[in-house]
């Protein structure tokens, strides 16, 4: 596995330094204020503008890239809908599936963006897996719980009709749950509920992917007051009016979906959970908490640290750890998918 050396200090895998970008410094800044000219101070977002700004792009049947791409309407209700990446080329035999929950602070994006198309389209192609990609529904019109809510509706979904609109080379018994920013919070919160209530025959999940997940509480971290003024993708205010829009009336950031280091899960029968973090991250302490967490619990879990790692970086077209985490994430699916 092509990680470097371990960190002594957290026990996580360190990539190697080197400075960010400036083309990545000038989408950081292009992003963050993109976000900032949608959220209102009423607490709204200014969802049309918000569509506007959002590139999305459609799915495509024709294989592009080595994957064909298919949208799927799965709650009517809703409106909640996935798309489908899935690899063409059934030479490879059988291959795992990957739920993925995108970032966007809960407010933000889909997975129509064309970052997030792309990305998972590398992840099916790279990786040789099929991937259902969840369009949960927004807040602040749909505040918590409702993003959890459709994410596990999207898996009941996938348990009941998924086999009919995947190839039978998608094996379920080897799925995965992954997500980045929010949609890592999602994995951990979605990946309990399975394990507290639901039989998900013939699905079993194989392990957790959270990439640089959405934390947090009321405490201000030693690193969201150092890197409060440098270059991450979101700042602390930011991140403060997305957990007001997100968490239910009257609610603090040390409610339990925010701050998940206070709940006991140790009786919770989880697979091991990879937690992927960035150095340039604020929300970094946040995440090394919630691996710590998990082993105080019993739980396996594995840090994956990118020392000069934005949040997000993997969505940045160019970012240069890219190629490094694609490999180490393939490692530890094919290690997890094989046991």
């Amino acid at each position: 596995m092509e990680m470097a050396a371990e960190n002594a200090d957290h026990g996580s895998m360190v990539s190697g330094s080197k400075s960010v970008p400036l083309r990545i410094r000038v989408l950081c800044w292009l992003v963050k204020n993109a976000g900032a000219v949608t959220r209102r101070n009423d607490g709204t977002v200014n969802r049309r503008l918000a569509n506007l700004i959002d590139r999305k792009v459609s799915a495509d049947q024709t294989p592009r890239h080595g994957v064909y791409t298919k949208d799927i309407v799965i709650d009517k209700t809703t409106g909640v809908r996935v798309r489908l990446f899935v690899p063409d080329n059934g030479a490879h035999g059988d291959f795992p599936v990957v739920v993925y929950f995108h970032g966007g602070a809960f407010c933000a994006l889909s997975g129509a963006d064309v970052a997030y198309d792309t990305f998972c389209r590398k992840l099916a192609g790279r990786l040789t897996v099929a991937v259902v990609s969840v369009d949960y529904r927004l807040a602040p019109e749909h505040k918590c719980p409702a993003a959890y809510d459709d994410c596990f509706v999207a898996l009941a979904w996938l348990r009941a009709q998924g086999r009919d609109c995947l190839p039978p080379s998608a094996d379920l018994s080897r799925c995965f749950l992954m997500g980045d920013s929010a949609g890592g919070n999602i994995v951990h919160h979605v990946g309990c509920r399975v394990a507290r209530e639901a039989d998900m025959s013939p699905i079993k999940i194989a392990g957790h992917v959270l990439m640089q997940p959405y934390f947090g509480g009321e405490e201000r971290t030693p690193a969201e007051v150092r890197l409060s003024n440098g270059v991450p993708l979101i700042t602390v205010e930011a991140a403060d009016w997305y957990w007001r829009a997100f968490l239910p009336e009257g609610a603090t950031r040390d409610h339990p979906a925010a701050n998940v280091t206070s709940t006991d899960i140790s009786e919770l029968s989880l697979p091991p959970s990879l937690v992927v973090v960035g150095g340039l991250d604020l929300l970094q302490d946040w995440q090394l908490r919630y691996a710590e967490h998990l082993k105080k619990m019993g739980k396996q879990a594995e840090i994956l640290f990118y020392e000069d790692a934005i949040h997000a970086f993997h969505v940045f077209p160019g970012y240069d750890l890219t190629p490094r985490f694609l490999r180490d994430l393939a490692h530890f699916l094919q290690v997890r998918a094989d046991l």
